[in-house]
């Protein structure tokens, strides 16, 4: 039985496995599911979970994350932080009466130091709470907080999802950063990587949503490659799905972009759209995401003359989102580079034909070249273009590119798949900490033998999104840690 099968989930006292529910603690600083991909991941990952029978509480902070209703064991504890970059008073200072303690007074010196404290202070709030509730779960799943706070112990064994390493974003905007001022400014911001990668070396186990992650992860973060499995996340292929009764708008290029960084590769598609609209007058471009009033999109649009030809959209509900991919013509992932890409699954999963860069993991989503999509290089504008272009001028390739890109979500991209294959990790996780525990408990005592422990093998993606297992590394002794901080994208 899948996950996505069957709402009413498996009997009371079996998981979709066929053993014992598991109680887990799913950890997220920031929630938002309207806005970046954590709030994202942890709704529908946590909706699955239920739906395969687990006990689940999201404990986040603000902005909360949204949870699907109607689903028993799956549950709501707010764990809130001092929410200084709310709307419509981001960077503020609190009052004297709002401070409790100590972790209140370290996320606003961080603040005021130009640095953003909340993964930090968030860890060290979640080890309390975790800590006071010592043996009401069964494992603790962190969504890429990796705060010092997690390290040690916590009350159960811990999984850690790290979508991909962030140093990837701090040399993309140091690279755009046009003055010496603009590069200070994103070395303190980013100076949570140091925190990263310390605590990174030490988490036990780290699952991410793609190949190209994994390696990242490896390269830029320092984990050993036998500590990092890949399960490929995916689209709610029941919400995202072709409805034959939207019409289709001409012209209509759509993309979601929930951040103007240099990440996002936006600029480039407003570029490559003043060169389609040459070709394809009635061209137009409507982007999922806050409108800008200043920076390098900002600039594009009133450069090339597009006001009236770019849209942005914000805060559309989920049916309302889907019915615009619908309407596309043609859906477009600029990015230059993705751990994973949801909106290029999402996009596919609707079978709107689909123009993405080989930027990170999107091939690995996306598939290959004329098959499944249409692939250009990340950062060529003349490329984008060419690529739309020809989807816009030939109705039988945007139907046959459409058709597959479906195909290959439902077979590789779901999140019933995401659920069932995270469990198989946290079931991992619970058994090596049983093992470990009397080992460990052995080899305090004087004159005890030291033992050590084969490691199970690496999960690896192919472009293919298959998995292929490597043989494990022997385990070294991880380094220790110290400093702070991450960054905020909503």
């Amino acid at each position: 039985m899948t996950a996505e099968a069957s709402q009413a989930g498996p009997r009371e006292d079996r998981a979709a496995d066929g053993e014992r529910p598991l109680r887990i603690a799913l950890l997220t600083y920031k929630g938002n599911p309207f806005c970046g991909g954590q709030g994202v991941y942890v709704r529908h990952l946590s909706r699955e979970l239920a739906r395969l029978g687990h006990r689940v509480e999201v404990i986040g902070a603000q902005p909360y994350p949204v949870l699907d209703e109607g689903y028993d064991g799956l549950t709501l504890t707010e764990l809130p932080s001092l929410d200084l970059y709310r709307q419509p008073d981001p960077f503020r200072t609190p009052g004297r009466d709002e401070y409790r303690d100590w972790i209140d007074a370290l996320e606003v010196a961080t603040m005021w130091t130009g640095g953003f404290p909340e993964p930090l202070t968030f860890s060290l709030r979640a080890r309390r709470h975790l800590r006071a509730r010592r043996g009401e779960f069964d494992v603790v799943h962190d969504n890429q907080t990796l705060g010092y706070g997690l390290l040690g112990d916590v009350g159960a064994p811990l999984v850690t999802t790290i979508h991909h390493p962030i140093t990837v974003d701090r040399q993309l905007e140091l690279d755009a950063a046009e003055s010496w001022k603009r590069r200070l400014s994103v070395r303190r911001w980013y100076a949570f990587t140091r925190m990263q990668k310390r605590v990174a070396r030490r988490l036990p186990s780290v699952l991410t949503v793609s190949g190209s992650s994994r390696q990242e992860i490896v390269d830029h973060l320092g984990v050993r490659g036998d500590r990092v499995h890949v399960v490929h996340i995916g689209a709610d292929t029941g919400l995202f799905s072709p409805d034959p009764a939207v019409p289709k708008v001409p012209g209509r290029i759509v993309t979601t972009s929930s951040a103007d960084v240099p990440l996002k590769g936006l600029v480039f598609l407003v570029e490559a759209l003043a060169k389609v609209r040459t070709e394809h007058p009635g061209a137009h471009l409507v982007v999922v995401g806050k409108r800008p009033t200043e920076g390098p999109v900002a600039q594009a649009v009133e450069r090339y003359g597009l006001e009236g030809a770019v849209e942005f959209v914000k805060g559309v509900s989920d049916a309302e989102l889907v019915d615009l991919v619908r309407s596309a013509e043609v859906a477009c992932v600029p990015s230059l580079y993705e751990g994973f890409s949801l909106p290029a699954a999402e996009a596919m999963a609707t079978g709107t034909p689909l123009v993405a860069t080989t930027g990170g993991a999107i091939p690995e989503v996306a598939g290959r070249d004329g098959e499944t999509c249409l692939a250009v290089p990340p950062g060529d504008a003349g490329a984008l273009a060419a690529g739309l272009n020809r989807l816009l001028g030939d109705p039988e390739l945007r139907d046959r590119l459409g058709r597959a890109g479906r195909e290959r979500v439902l077979r590789h991209f779901t999140w019933a798949r995401a659920a069932e294959g995270t469990v198989a990790h946290y079931r991992r996780a619970v058994a090596e900490a049983a093992v470990r525990r009397p080992a460990d408990t052995a080899a305090a005592r004087p004159g005890a033998p030291r033992t050590v422990r084969a490691t199970a093998p690496a999960i690896t993606a192919d472009a293919a999104g298959g998995l292929t297992a490597e043989p494990a590394a022997p385990a070294p002794t991880a380094p220790i840690a110290s400093n702070a901080e991450s960054r905020a994208t909503c």
